[in-house]
């Protein structure tokens, strides 16, 4: 209870109105997430973490406003943000949908045709608690090799998460990145870390994007990411993306190669199979 009253405490401090009552959300593992019922009728929900990484929440409000700013999927509105919390719209949630996910597949393909100015930042960020670097580079093999892979090859290593045979494989596919990454396209505007847990199937048929870790990129990797852990209606999402943006050839055959990046994270965050997994995936970006 003396956790609720602070929370409520600091959501009345931040939004300068009333809390009428608090209510725990399950779901996340990061931070602590607390449903608010606001004197003023709206209901929102503030994510806490004692002694986050600096920056860190600001990171997400800054992710989430540029990717409002495409018009595209849509997420929710930044009430207030702080160094030890965020305070966010609340989405009502329903059961997914084949017109929801339709509808995701465009939005997500107008997010995209927003652009951004280069491959990668002007800060860096984070995945979960994970450090991304995204200072830029010109060309998006180049990015992707040198701010995605390979930190988190290393780091996978030093963990013990990734053993030298494996690490090899994927050095080798880096070594091949300019070969294996398919037509070049301009920088998307990407929510950089769109796993099936990070879609919010709301209400009027509307999929909603939280959680991001935005930055300028290519836009296969949020399609490979959505089909990493599973999606419901997932095909549909595609179709109607490619319909709207069609996809160069060879996308398919592409998938394990952007799916190695979050792959690695899990295997520098959790350990497990994930580094094993992440060999997989490239000796099958390899092998395409």
């Amino acid at each position: 209870m003396a956790r609720m009253t602070g929370t409520a405490h600091r959501a009345e401090t931040l939004l300068g109105h009333g809390v009428i009552s608090t209510t725990p959300v399950a779901g996340g593992d990061i931070c602590t997430t607390t449903r608010l019922r606001l004197t003023d009728g709206r209901n929102a929900v503030i994510k806490t973490r004692p002694h986050p990484p600096t920056g860190f929440f600001q990171r997400e409000a800054a992710g989430l406003r540029w990717l409002a700013e495409a018009g595209g999927a849509p997420v929710p509105e930044v009430l207030s943000v702080a160094d030890d919390c965020i305070i966010l719209a609340w989405v009502e949630s329903e059961k997914p949908s084949g017109d929801s996910a339709e509808r995701l597949g465009r939005a997500l393909a107008a997010t995209h045709a927003a652009g951004a100015d280069t491959f990668g930042l002007d800060v860096d960020g984070f995945i979960g608690l994970a450090p991304l670097p995204n200072r830029p580079l010109p060309t998006w093999p180049e990015f992707f090799a040198s701010r995605r892979v390979m930190p988190y090859v290393r780091a996978g290593v030093d963990r013990g998460a990734l053993t030298s045979d494996e690490a090899a494989v994927i050095e080798q596919a880096m070594r091949r990145i300019h070969e294996l990454a398919g037509p070049a396209e301009p920088p998307a505007r990407l929510h950089g870390d769109l796993w099936s847990g990070n879609v919010v199937w709301g209400t009027n048929h509307t999929a909603w994007v939280i959680d991001p870790a935005a930055h300028g990129g290519h836009r296969e990797t949020d399609l490979a990411m959505l089909s990493l852990f599973g999606l419901p209606h997932l095909q549909r999402v595609i179709d109607a993306y490619d319909e709207a943006a069609p996809l160069a050839d060879g996308w398919q055959d592409r998938v394990p190669l952007h799916q190695l990046h979050p792959l690695l994270v899990h295997a520098v965050l959790f350990g497990g199979s994930y580094g094993s997994r992440a060999a997989a995936a490239a000796q099958a970006a390899l092998s395409a």
